[in-house]
């Protein structure tokens, strides 16, 4: 799901190019309500809103995922500001480990940490970015 119709279709592209089933949908992430229990995969990609609309969005798609369903939040940490580069700047709408954790309550957290990713300078080189990266999965029973 995206704001962006553009954004949607080559999603759409790619998944078909690779023969991948994926359900593509143009909505705001903030009203949606997907289907309790009918995802296997949900995907939270450089989402960054303020702490309560966060927390909405997060329950929602903890609520998604079915038994055995895996949750992948990625975005620009807050830690960035001072030891990364790019990304938003205002420390509000950034992300934590803790703060994505402590929005997927009831979930086993296989992975929460801080991750450093290099992106290419115009001389050739790279500095790091650093994102939150959480993985977590919905039990089984």
């Amino acid at each position: 799901m995206d704001f962006s119709p553009v954004a949607v279709e080559r999603g759409r592209e790619v998944a078909a190019a690779r023969g991948v089933p994926v359900e593509w949908r143009v909505a705001d992430v903030t009203a949606y309500r997907p289907v309790p229990g009918s995802y296997d995969l949900v995907l939270i990609s450089y989402l960054h809103l303020p702490a309560a609309e966060l927390a909405r969005v997060l329950a929602a798609a903890r609520s998604a995922l079915r038994p055995g369903g895996t949750i992948v939040v990625i975005g620009h940490d807050r830690a960035n500001l001072d030891g990364g580069t790019g990304g938003p700047q205002d420390p509000a709408i950034l992300l934590t480990p803790e703060a994505v954790v402590d929005g997927l309550a009831g979930l086993r957290i296989q992975r929460a940490e801080t991750a450093r990713r290099p992106v290419p300078t115009d001389d050739g080189g790279s500095v790091d970015a650093l994102d939150t990266v959480v993985v977590a999965a919905r039990p089984v029973g």
